[in-house]
């Protein structure tokens, strides 16, 4: 197969390094001719261009841009396309996305590999990225199955745990354990920045290890993907924040009453319960 790749960023990069690496032949396409030429040298591509004909050859599309990007691209894209070619995506929302371009272009699987890296850019892309890692379809009833298997035959190439789930549960699940945590992570950062008192706030950045360098982690990530975030799967990221504040609540009210019995059942609870996140 002849595999193309639109957006040639961390996630675009290392799809086609590890595509290649497993033998097909990748073409890119980037608004920057730097970004394609440095693709070529990379070797994450065999070829890129600027310009969206470059994938008239391609059988698959992977749409790597933003998610505010990819029915632009789509729309772009489906001139030079065949009518077989099978498109899909790697952004973290699916609802609005699979909406939008299935009713554009019927061979499209909506598609969220759940991995990543504080870097951006194809000087960030990187061999192995998936492997091991959940990569979820959101095939719909409509979904041709040839286009199916076809992406789980490469989501399976790469090494990545493949799911299957309806857009709109994906969006809901997601909201919890990739969108919440981006909101909180960054209010954490404004909470900490907001001590008046220069040299608390200079004490708390020189003791500052470990623990809050993971609980800050995703919170300092690239702001345009907590927009996106935001933007795009609202109302799931509304009903997480709401449940998640009236967490915080709980846990003020036993502080506030020195209700130590009560907080320490609650932390272990949540000691438990971790567990059942992270394997």
């Amino acid at each position: 197969m002849n595999i193309g790749i639109v957006g040639l960023g961390l996630i675009g990069g290392s799809l086609g390094l590890d595509l290649r690496s497993r033998g097909y032949q990748v073409l890119g396409v980037s608004r920057q001719e730097h970004t394609c030429q440095r693709a070529i040298a990379r070797g994450a591509v065999d070829d890129a261009s600027v310009n969206l004909t470059l994938l008239a050859a391609a059988d698959v599309v992977f749409i790597c841009t933003p998610l505010s990007a990819i029915e632009a691209t789509v729309i772009q894209l489906i001139p030079h396309l065949a009518a077989t070619t099978i498109l899909t995506d790697v952004g973290s929302v699916k609802t609005s996305v699979v909406d939008s371009i299935t009713s554009r272009w019927p061979n499209f699987v909506g598609g969220h590999p759940m991995a990543g890296t504080a870097e951006n850019g194809i000087e960030a892309a990187q061999s192995d990225l998936f492997a091991g890692k959940p990569y979820v379809l959101t095939p719909t009833a409509s979904t041709p199955p040839v286009a199916i298997e076809t992406l789980e035959l490469l989501v399976r190439s790469l090494g990545a745990h493949l799911y299957h789930c309806r857009p709109e549960d994906h969006d809901r699940a997601v909201a919890w354990i990739s969108h919440l945590p981006v909101m909180v992570s960054s209010s954490l950062i404004a909470a900490c920045m907001s001590e008046t008192d220069p040299t608390t706030l200079e004490l708390a950045e020189a003791l500052a290890s470990s623990g809050f360098k993971d609980t800050s982690r995703v919170g300092g990530g690239n702001p345009e993907l907590g927009l996106m975030m935001a933007r795009y799967n609202r109302s799931a990221l509304l009903r997480s924040l709401a449940a998640y504040r009236n967490q915080l609540d709980q846990i003020m009210a036993a502080v506030e009453q020195e209700n130590w019995d009560g907080l320490v059942d609650k932390l272990k609870q949540t000691q438990q319960g971790r567990s059942r996140f992270v394997k």
